[in-house]
């Protein structure tokens, strides 16, 4: 069963420091931290060592603020 996940971190190197939030849909949270390094690196050119995840916590789909996970969400 796919359920969503909200992880909470901080990427960027010494000086540029960036809080993030990041909701994401997987079977278990040890995929949606590997799907949030994907999808941060991929966007921000960060490498993984640049990447803190401080929290993975899983909650109801209704409640994303992703427009994107609402719909999948929704069409299962």
């Amino acid at each position: 069963m796919i359920k969503v996940y909200r992880l909470k971190g901080i990427f960027g190197e010494k000086g540029a420091k960036q809080d993030f939030t990041i909701d994401v849909r997987a079977t278990k949270p040890e995929d949606a931290t590997e799907k949030a390094y994907t999808d941060i690196g991929s966007k921000h050119k960060c490498k993984r060592r640049e990447i803190r995840i401080d929290s993975v916590e899983e909650f109801p789909a209704e409640e994303t603020k992703s427009l994107l996970v609402k719909q999948l969400s929704e069409a299962e």
